[in-house]
């Protein structure tokens, strides 16, 4: 087929759906949700988790400042690959470099964009295997789920979005549009709630206690017993035939009530809960901050995805700078500033901290403590399951925009002929990338499951006597190692996570350098735009970066995670450069630029 006959997207998108597409990605529905575990469980850092966010948000404002100004210069498909590319060759002294700038960038931007895929794929499987014990409990776990349920729930995760992604960006719009109000306002409510619980519950009154075994909360303290697991002896809770806590009766033969308080920390000096509203915005320690904030940019990251659609977009020049600011500010400032206030507020000594690190979604546990208590007992589950729909739904938002983000930054490079030619093709009919899409597809399958092999690795590793506990079978407890062995490993959903990060951090930092060169005595040039704001961002993600190598030995956080991270972005990296360097052999490729095709501005 000629070239001029080939396959082209149409421009169908406008402000909304572009909004929307943005908004998808960035899904706090899904992240309050799936990221509060591993943010919980990063060491001593945890009372830092709200401040963090603050910090990481700055960061992204930052790169979205340089998103939205390279976007009324370059709208294309593509996003930074393709701004790299032009910002070099519209450069007067630059231009040679066009060429390797896109390919670093675009290289870089694959250690985001496919490993953040197969995150989402990872926590999709575990919040299939919390519901599954919710709904099954003599079946699955809820707090522990198995690991080969998990896995096998990823692998269908990640074909079905796949799928969806195929079928064409106008249907995706549709799906994000609706994911984007149902999520939002079922978070909000949950929020208040929490707000309410919170303030309706001081010190010494009597309130709720959650129980991790039977995922359910109750209004009196339990009775407790002497128990000998592997030579240890410990306090074990009585449970009666259906593993419900038997409470702790009174001299007259009645349940003690279970009276709330707010400890900061118990006697080893693990945090357990913030006794103010200040404590939860407080700074604690800069270092915790950072490290909080590591994580963090992974429920920010998504607003630069707009700018991958500038082929599909009606008004791209227009429109796309809006996208990438509005998504941001909606999601990012007041849905995260305000849910994830709300989520370390209402800890308590009725569910700590660190009952948040054992469990496979501590938000859910929260929704059904505050359920029982404003809808009744065993309401409280009803309202956990719901929020867990729109959670679902937003994880399906999240990893389909993501999905069709990588897969367009993919179709560019393969379009370029920088990466294989065919991942460079459109379906015929539908006009997706769909080789791309499916290739993203079977990659985040893969990293699905090793995001869920090892979920309590590390600082989250299970008592023997809770892995005992776990209804056996293959499906439920297969995989399950000892305590000290999962406390000698990683947790592999943070691995996984760390090392998206980290190639966010890379792309973002690189990014704020195009926009420089793209304004370099420009015309449009505006010093705090694209000169002070670039900086700041750039600034702000080499710090995060020299973290992943500094923080552990500081003694912020955990070690094996963000050093395994570390090594995963350098082995992409050296793989990166020998298959440039093979590629430009292979096909008569010159490192440098020898014609300049300047954009139009």
């Amino acid at each position: 087929m000629a070239e001029n006959d080939a396959p082209q997207m149409q421009p169908t998108l406008g402000l909304t759906g572009l909004t929307m597409n943005a908004m998808a990605l960035i899904a706090p529905g899904a992240f309050l949700w799936l990221t509060f575990i591993t943010q919980a469980g990063e060491g001593n850092t945890s009372p830092s988790m709200w401040i963090g966010i603050v910090f990481a948000t700055l960061l992204c404002l930052a790169t979205a400042v340089c998103y939205s100004e390279m976007a009324k210069l370059y709208p294309g498909t593509g996003s930074s690959y393709y701004f790299a590319e032009q910002s070099f060759l519209n450069h007067e002294r630059a231009w040679p470099y066009a060429r390797l700038a896109k390919f670093i960038v675009g290289w870089g931007s694959h250690l985001y964009y496919w490993i953040y895929v197969g995150a989402m794929v990872a926590v999709t499987g575990q919040i299939c295997g919390y519901l599954a014990g919710t709904l099954w409990p003599s079946f699955m776990s809820a707090a522990n789920p198995g690991p080969m349920f998990m896995m096998a729930c990823s692998i269908a995760f990640a074909f079905g979005v796949a799928y969806i992604a195929s079928r064409g960006v106008t249907g995706s719009t549709a799906v994000n549009i609706a994911v984007n109000v149902i999520q939002i306002s079922a978070l909000i409510v949950f929020s208040v709630m929490a707000l309410g619980y919170r303030m309706n519950h001081p010190a010494g009154s009597p309130a709720q206690q959650f129980d991790s075994m039977s995922g359910d909360s109750y209004t009196y303290q339990f009775a407790t017993a002497k128990q000998t697991v592997n030579g240890q002896t410990t306090d074990v809770i009585v449970r009666d035939a259906n593993g419900i806590p038997k409470p702790l009766l009174d001299s007259a033969g009645k349940p003690v009530p279970y009276t709330i308080s707010y400890p900061e920390h118990d006697d080893k000096g693990n945090f357990l809960s913030h006794p103010s509203a200040g404590s939860v915005i407080s700074i604690h320690s800069f270092g915790w901050m950072f490290v909080q904030a590591n994580l963090a940019i992974l429920i920010l990251v998504g607003f630069e995805s707009v700018t991958s659609m500038g082929g599909e977009a009606r008004n791209a020049k227009r429109d796309i700078p809006i996208a990438v600011i509005v998504s941001l500010l909606v999601q990012g400032c007041f849905c995260y500033f305000f849910e994830y206030f709300a989520a370390n507020y209402v800890l308590n000594s009725g569910y700590t901290m660190q009952t948040a690190t054992g469990s496979a979604a501590p938000i859910g546990d929260l929704m059904i403590m505050v359920g029982n208590t404003i809808f009744g007992p065993g309401n409280g589950r009803i309202f956990m399951l719901a929020e867990a729909f729109t959670v679902f739904l937003a994880l399906i938002g999240t990893t389909l925009s993501c999905m069709n983000t990588g897969a367009r930054v993919t179709y560019a490079m393969g379009k370029d002929d920088e990466l294989s030619a065919g991942l460079g093709s459109l379906h015929h009919k539908t006009l997706t990338p769909h080789r791309a899409i499916w290739t993203l597809a079977a990659i985040a399958a893969v990293l699905g499951c090793l995001g869920v092999a090892v979920l309590f690795g590390n600082a989250g590793a299970l008592s023997d006597a809770t892995i005992k506990a776990l209804p056996q079978g293959f499906w439920s407890s297969f995989g399950y190692m000892s305590h000290d062995t999962m406390a000698a490993l990683p947790n592999s959903l943070l691995t996984v996570e760390l090392s998206s990060n980290f190639g966010t951090f890379l792309l973002y930092g690189l990014s704020c350098v195009v926009c420089m060169v793209a304004y370099h005595n420009h015309p449009n040039f505006n010093f705090l735009k694209h000169l002070a704001i670039p900086v700041f961002g750039l600034l702000a993600n080499l710090t995060c970066m020299a973290f992943y190598l500094v923080g552990p030995f500081m003694g912020y956080g955990t070690k094996l995670e963000p050093l395994i991270a570390l090594g995963v972005a350098a082995v992409w990296g050296i793989y990166g450069g020998l298959f440039f360097i093979r590629s430009s052999k292979a096909k008569g490729r010159t490192t440098l630029t020898n014609k300049r095709f300047m954009a139009a501005q």
